[in-house]
């Protein structure tokens, strides 16, 4: 499992405001394209954003489902790629210090058949691409803490 971590110049209600409304997604998750569409009741568990996903003008729909959500704390996601597979996504939101937020985001396979072709190899690109994807994270967090 790869597991990343960084510090957001906001509270931990800042940061997961930016988790909560899935159109961020696309901004800020590596390799997402676009959201197609939104369940109503996202980010509550069960519920989906529709989304593209690819590089280049490769590219696949599939979605990402809410498997636990704790507003300002927790949200585990399980997000499809198919036929690449799926992934399961947890993003932990702690606060720190007066009003900092430490995130631990930690991916890995999210069904039996993804687990069958992970390795060591997949597990080194995903943390590389998370860190990026945190990356983007603190800055659309923190744009968003300094204009509110």
């Amino acid at each position: 499992m790869a597991v990343n971590e960084t510090v957001i110049d906001t509270t931990p209600a800042g940061v997961f405001a930016v988790l909560a409304d899935a159109r961020n997604y696309a901004d800020w998750v590596v390799g997402a394209k676009e959201v197609r569409s939104i369940e109503p009741g996202w980010p509550g568990i069960g519920t989906k954003f529709h989304h593209r996903v690819g590089f280049g003008p490769f590219t696949l729909a599939d979605n990402t489902e809410v498997l636990e959500c704790v507003p300002d704390q927790h949200l585990a996601l399980k997000a499809k790629t198919r036929p690449l597979g799926t992934a399961r996504v947890e993003l932990d939101l702690e606060p720190h210090g007066a009003s900092q937020t430490r995130v631990v985001m930690r991916e890995g396979p999210g069904d039996r058949i993804s687990r069958l072709i992970y390795n060591p190899l997949a597990d080194l690109a995903m943390k590389g691409r998370n860190v990026e994807a945190l990356r983007r994270l603190k800055r659309i967090a923190e744009d968003g803490a300094s204009r509110g």
